[in-house]
C-alpha cells in the first residue's frame, strides 16, 4: 500500500511539475490541463471532483493552482501526494521567477519582448475562457444558480467588493436556497 502511494506521489510530482512549467497565466489557465491530466489521462480523481476542487481551491487562501494541486495530491495519495503535487506545481515557477527577475528589467525595453507578453496574455485569456466554459457545464442548472453566478460576476466586476465576501455571500445564498426552497429528489 505504501509503495503504491509513493509511486502515485512521484507521478503527481511529474504531472504537476509539467503543468507548472508549461502553463502561463495562473491557476485558471491550468484548470483545463489539470482536468485532462488528473481525470482523463491518469484517472487519479473523478470528473465530478474537478468542480469541487476548484470551488475549494478558490475559497481557501493561496493561489488556485497550488491549492488544487495540494487537494488533488491528498485525494490521490494522502499527505505525501499533496506534498509532491504542491512541490511539483511550485518549483518551476520559483525557478523561472528567480531567473526572469534577474534579467527582466534589462529586456523589457525590447519591442519583441513586449509583443511576446501581449501574445501570452491573449493565449491566457483563451485558457481562462475554456476553464469557465467547462465549469459552467458542470454547475447546477436552475434559476437560482444562474442568478447567483450573474449576480456574483456583476458585483465583482462593477464594485470594489472583496472576492471573499462575494464567495461567502454566495455560500449563504446557496445554503438558504437549499433550506428554504422545495427540492426535487436527487438521483445518484
Amino acid at each position: 500500500m505504501k509503495q503504491n502511494r509513493l509511486k502515485i506521489a512521484l507521478q503527481l510530482f511529474g504531472i504537476f511539475f509539467q503543468i507548472g512549467a508549461f502553463t502561463f497565466g495562473g491557476g485558471y489557465a491550468m484548470i483545463p490541463l489539470i482536468q485532462r491530466e488528473t481525470v482523463e489521462r491518469h484517472r487519479l480523481i473523478d470528473q465530478s471532483d474537478i468542480l469541487d476542487i476548484v470551488a475549494i481551491a478558490e475559497s481557501t487562501p493561496g493561489p488556485i493552482a497550488v491549492n488544487s494541486a495540494t487537494f488533488i495530491g491528498y485525494q490521490a495519495a494522502g499527505v505525501w501526494g499533496s506534498l509532491a503535487a504542491t512541490l511539483g506545481v511550485v518549483l518551476p515557477s520559483f525557478c523561472i521567477i528567480l531567473i526572469v527577475s534577474a534579467f527582466l528589467r534589462q529586456v523589457m525595453d525590447y519591442a519583441v519582448v513586449r509583443y511576446a507578453f501581449a501574445g501570452i496574455r491573449s493565449g491566457v485569456l483563451s485558457l481562462v475562457a475554456l476553464a469557465l466554459l467547462k465549469m459552467a457545464r458542470q454547475c447546477p442548472k436552475g434559476v437560482v444558480p444562474a442568478l447567483l453566478a450573474v449576480g456574483a460576476f456583476l458585483v465583482s466586476a462593477l464594485t470594489g467588493c472583496s472576492v471573499l465576501l462575494i464567495i461567502a455571500a454566495a455560500a449563504v445564498i446557496g445554503l438558504a436556497t437549499y433550506l428554504l426552497l422545495p427540492r426535487q429528489e436527487e438521483t445518484p
